[in-house]
């Protein structure tokens, strides 16, 4: 089933089904490592040329999964999709399957820590050249791009400080020097996904997130034009053992069905809890793209219809100060997650970002007393009432 004018509350339940002979109704589970075949002439013909309803060996593909692959392309807006054992798995596979020793890229600099260890550390032992740039500053992309520039990788929205990047400016100015563009899309999430629209060639979703979005399964998944999925990123993925288990997918299947309706949940309490802390005297500030004091705030309300899940805000004082705020509250949980439906804070400067330098976390703008918050499916006022109460205990 791959009607393409369907809403995406209607793709989320029914994009991409494959039924058995049985005809179930629920999606079923295939748990299988490999596939048999009638006769010997049967298997040489399927390794020879495989069909899309076809399958050699899970790492390869699997009914399952390829459902899954189907459904959440057609969500982002891409042709394929190739799904991955996690969220890094598939920024590595992207990367790397598409980069060589000589191979420059541009990235910006605000990026998840274990996305710049995989561009500072993996790859440039293998002879690829870096460049960091202010990805808020669309001259810094100009000039950094260049025509021995092989791909340019961001995120969408920046993890933890939610800088917001021009992606149509990006789009324009790789395309016009040959670049490839990828685009980390974990906190745009695959509702609000525009990478698609304005034009970057693949987004990887880690949908350990939003897409699972109970605290249950690491997932990941790479989306493109059907020419690089089932070209050299299915190449790459399938002969280093980076795809997706079958029961994981299965899992993460379902989940899309309530996909549309808990991410909009969760990104209109995330405003509500913005405008509640913006100006609270206790905090140095608050940042959510859905505010008008933030500072992408029009691109950002021009690229997405929201501001997504998650709120970066500082509690004044530093550290000690947060911590005593952090361990004050009631509902929500600590932990280096997010997008659950359980809402979340974590301290990224000790945790998720602890490896960098104080230097480059001075320049991302995460300091001692930076909070990430993620919003679940709790009562909003609940919510704004456990981090009141939070914030008078200091």
């Amino acid at each position: 089933m791959t009607k393409t004018n369907w809403s995406k509350r209607t793709t989320l339940v029914h994009g991409g089904t494959r039924r058995s002979q049985y005809g179930e109704v629920s999606e079923a589970i295939f748990l299988t490592q490999g596939f048999v075949y009638d006769t010997a002439e049967a298997a040489e013909a399927r390794f020879k040329d495989l069909g899309d309803d076809e399958f050699i060996y899970a790492r390869y593909g699997n009914p399952t999964v390829r459902m899954f692959e189907n459904r959440l392309s057609q969500i982002v807006g891409y042709e394929d999709g190739f799904a991955c054992t996690s969220g890094m798995a598939a920024v590595t596979g992207a990367l790397t399957a598409l980069l060589k020793a000589g191979d420059h890229v541009v990235a910006a600099r605000a990026l998840f820590g274990s996305c710049l260890y995989v561009l500072e550390d993996v790859l440039a032992r293998f002879g690829v050249r870096v460049t960091l740039v202010d990805g808020t500053d669309n001259s810094a992309w100009t000039e950094a791009i260049t025509e021995d520039t092989a791909l340019v990788f961001l995120e969408s929205v920046s993890n933890p400080t939610l800088e917001v990047i021009d992606l149509a400016h990006v789009v324009k100015v790789a395309h016009s020097k040959g670049a490839l563009v990828v685009v980390d899309d974990a906190m745009a999430t695959p509702i609000y996904s525009y990478s698609a629209r304005l034009g970057a060639d693949l987004c990887v979703i880690s949908t350990t997130k939003h897409v699972d979005g109970q605290g249950r399964m690491l997932g990941g998944m790479i989306c493109g034009s059907k020419d690089l999925i089932r070209g050299p990123i299915e190449a790459y993925m399938k002969h280093t053992g980076g795809a997706m288990n079958p029961f994981t997918a299965w899992v993460q299947l379902k989940s899309l069905d309530s996909l549309d309706l808990r991410v909009r949940a969760q990104a209109a309490t995330a405003l509500e809890i913005a405008q509640a802390l913006e100006g609270h005297p206790k905090l140095a500030g608050v940042r959510y793209p859905g505010l008008s004091s933030h500072p992408q705030h029009a691109v950002a309300m021009a690229q997405a219809e929201s501001g997504g899940t998650v709120i970066s805000f500082d509690v004044a004082g530093g550290k000690e100060t947060c911590f005593r705020m952090l361990n004050a509250l009631e509902v929500f949980t600590i932990s280096n997650n997010f997008a659950d439906s359980k809402s979340i804070v974590t301290h990224p400067a000790t945790t998720t970002h602890q490896r960098l330098p104080q230097e480059q976390k001075d320049i991302l703008g995460i300091s001692d007393g930076t909070v990430r918050l993620s919003a679940g499916l709790e009562d909003p006022a609940d919510l704004i009432g456990d981090l009141m109460q939070a914030l008078d205990r200091i």
